[in-house]
């Protein structure tokens, strides 16, 4: 997908983005790393969890849904980072098997005040299973650069 600027993600505009399916090695291996709980590292203490078996951690659900839009080539030439991240919500367990993409909705942009090469675009984030259920939502405030040959006082973007 070609790179998109701050003045091409309008308000409203919906991406999807391709799927991952996450094996029980691959749940396994990110929670020995990042979160040793044993609902996301043993089998039989995760069958007698209040979750009834094995889950991905949530940050690694986060991870992989950022990496999914990322990857895309999106905001490959426009990303300049982040201020941070609002709302995060694990909404439903992410288990062995799953395939999950990532929708995007743009909720708003902005141009920046000091800095007319630049804006913030709010994107909201959601995890999507292969039955169609969110299991994950988050909002990234981005830090994105306007297209090069773009006037500093276009209208078309609030300040």
């Amino acid at each position: 997908m070609d790179t998109r600027y701050l003045e091409d993600l309008p308000p409203g505009l919906h991406l999807v983005c391709p799927g991952i399916t996450l094996s029980e090695a691959e749940i396994i291996d990110f929670a020995l790393r990042y979160d040793p709980q044993p609902f996301h590292l043993d089998t039989v203490a995760a069958s007698q969890s209040p979750y009834g078996g094995l889950i991905a951690s949530g940050f690694q659900t986060l991870a992989l849904c950022f990496r999914l839009f990322i990857q895309s080539g999106i905001l490959a030439e426009s990303s300049m980072g982040s201020p941070g991240i609002d709302e995060l919500r694990w909404l439903a367990p992410v288990r062995p098997g799953d395939t999950l993409h990532t929708e995007i909705e743009v909720l708003e942009n902005r141009r920046s005040a000091s800095r007319p090469d630049r804006g913030i675009a709010r994107l909201r984030y959601r995890a999507i299973n292969q039955h169609g259920d969110a299991v994950l939502s988050f909002i990234v405030a981005h830090l994105l650069r306007r297209r090069p040959e773009s006037p500093a006082t276009d209208p078309g973007i609030p300040s």
